[in-house]
């Protein structure tokens, strides 16, 4: 019986080892429509897995929103020219991409459209 638990052992740390490379999860988002979201930002979090914008959204009713959107890992948006300057809170964004499947208010960027009228991508060139 001992012999049999050091191979369970073992085999249990390895995908105890192996199961968090694999947590990482595509965004629940449905590619039926771009939806663009223009809005002044209330804050930004430049950390991995995904850096994510809180915007103020004034919808058509007059009613304020809170959108939260966002993009791939760091190093993808660096490639794209970003930092974690490129975007601060009181900035006004256009966010063009597509929301979440289940109607939340969240979104994930393919590109913004910054006041200047400068646009950036998120994923890809």
């Amino acid at each position: 019986m001992k012999t049999l638990c050091v191979p369970a052992f073992v085999i249990l740390m390895l995908a105890g080892a192996v199961l968090p490379l694999s947590a990482h999860h595509s965004w629940p988002i449905s590619y039926d429509r771009l939806v663009t979201v223009k809005g002044t930002v209330v804050d930004f979090k430049w950390a991995n897995p995904h850096p994510m914008m809180t915007l103020e959204v004034h919808a058509a009713d007059g009613r304020t929103e809170k959108w939260e959107v966002g993009g791939p890992a760091i190093i993808r948006m660096e490639a794209n020219g970003w930092t974690k300057a490129t975007v601060k809170p009181g900035d006004v964004i256009t966010g063009i991409g597509y929301q979440f499947a289940d109607g939340q208010k969240i979104v994930r960027l393919e590109r913004i459209v910054l006041a200047d009228g400068k646009e950036l991508r998120l994923y890809g060139r």
